[in-house]
């Protein structure tokens, strides 16, 4: 389940992880904090930002983007310079990549834990194929 979160928790995550995410993804985040993004006909769980302004929302979001990236990082292969945010629960992670130092592109990518494959598949978070359009079975 997806809701709101305040500007200040996003600033934060920026803080501890170095870096300026892109404008449309914080706006999408800013209405909807977590939610769904199809891609690679697979339904992917976006990570929500840390929101700590009740106990209801600190459990609801303690898969953080901060958290998650922490965890990613420690794969050998993962890519330098990325910062995960969503997941397919097989290991493999949506990831937002870095085009300038400390700032993050907008562009969609997916690392492939086996592999180490990356590969684009959108534009900026907005840019998803529908839900019909996967095979995951939900």
């Amino acid at each position: 389940m997806s809701f709101p979160i305040e500007l200040k928790y996003i600033k934060e995550a920026e803080e501890e992880l170095g870096v300026e995410f892109p404008k449309v993804f914080k706006e999408k985040m800013k209405e909807e904090n977590g939610g769904e993004f199809y891609a690679e006909r697979e339904r992917w769980i976006l990570f929500p930002f840390f929101d700590k302004s009740d106990k209801k929302r600190i459990s609801r979001t303690c898969n953080h983007i901060i958290l998650e990236t922490k965890n990613a990082v420690k794969w050998n292969a993962f890519p330098k310079n990325s910062i995960t945010i969503g997941t397919n629960q097989s290991g493999d992670y949506l990831i937002l990549r870095e085009i300038e130092t400390n700032k993050l592109s907008d562009e969609i990518y997916i690392w492939y834990h086996e592999t180490s494959e990356i590969i684009k598949v959108g534009k900026n978070i907005n840019d998803y194929k529908e839900p019909e359009d996967c095979e995951d079975d939900f």
